[in-house]
Parts: structure tokens; C-alpha cells; sequence
């Protein structure tokens, strides 16, 4: 088991933006690409996680469980002499962007690209996602790469 705690504000992977333009020949031309908004995010993963890189990539299935904690909102605390309290009301979840699909999509881009802990992040097979609020902004990563963690069997439904 691999535990890595990476300080930070959480970032989404973009996803890629198309444009076209007119040439002036009056025929148009098409182009994609990634604002990289995540690139610094995925830099701070890469460089925690190379103090715990194994010496092999892992081979096999990869079980890689993500608890990303986000900075709370200014309205989310009192105000006045209370302002460094939480309001009654306040949170405890994380329901606004980024997306969870987008924070797994730049964490194991991060670990695959940048970390070097597994060929292809194909291999994640399972693993625990979570957005919340705290304190201390950042995620918790915990990469498991046994095969002991029990499995639901699926069953086939007839048609």
C-alpha cells in the first residue's frame, strides 16, 4: 500500500476545446486544444508521488482510492467577531465543479504519465473517490496494487 498526501487546491482535467477559422482563401480551418489549467495540479501530484514511486511499474490491477479536500467558501463562516467559525449550515460535501470524473481523470493522468507506477491507467480496476471541504486543501491518494479487495460478481440479466 502506497499513501501520498499532495498540498493544494484540487484541479479538473480540462476537457479539450475545437475551434475553426477562415483562412483567406476562404477555406476553414480546424484546431484542438487543452488550456492547461491542471498542469500545475498535476505537477504537484507527480512531484509528491516520485518520492514513492516503486522501483517497477505495477503490474496487474491497480486499486487507487482519491479523497480530495477543497478550501471553504467565504459563506460558509460566520460573520463578524464569529467569522473564523462554520455556519450551522455549512457542508461537509463538495458538490460543485470540478467534476469528480475530471479530478480522477488529472490524478491518474498525473500517476501515469508524470509518476511511473503503472504502465496504463487502464489497470485502475476500482477505487474510492471523494470531494469534501477542509482545512487543509489537497487529496489523500492511496494506491493498492494486491488482488485481496473484495469484488461485487455482476449477474446477467435476462432479457
Amino acid at each position: 500500500m502506497i499513501k501520498i498526501r499532495v498540498h493544494g487546491e484540487p484541479k479538473g482535467q480540462p476537457r479539450p476545446r475545437a475551434f475553426a477559422r477562415r483562412m483567406g482563401d476562404g477555406k476553414f480551418v480546424a484546431r484542438v486544444f487543452e488550456s492547461g489549467t491542471a498542469e500545475g495540479w498535476k505537477s504537484l501530484i507527480a512531484a509528491e508521488a516520485a518520492k514513492h514511486r516503486p522501483a517497477e511499474p505495477i503490474s496487474g490491477p491497480v486499486f487507487v482510492d482519491a479523497y480530495f479536500v477543497f478550501p471553504r467558501p467565504k459563506s460558509h463562516y460566520r460573520a463578524g467577531k464569529h467569522a473564523h467559525e462554520l455556519r450551522s449550515d455549512a457542508p461537509k460535501w463538495h458538490t460543485s465543479k470540478p467534476d469528480r470524473d475530471n479530478l480522477d481523470k488529472a490524478l491518474l493522468d498525473a500517476l501515469t504519465q508524470l509518476g511511473g507506477f503503472w504502465r496504463d491507467d487502464c489497470q485502475v480496476c476500482a477505487g474510492v473517490l471523494q470531494k469534501s471541504y477542509g482545512p487543509r486543501p489537497g487529496v489523500m491518494i492511496v494506491i493498492e496494487s494486491d488482488d485481496s479487495r473484495p469484488s461485487i460478481e455482476v449477474m446477467e440479466v435476462e432479457p
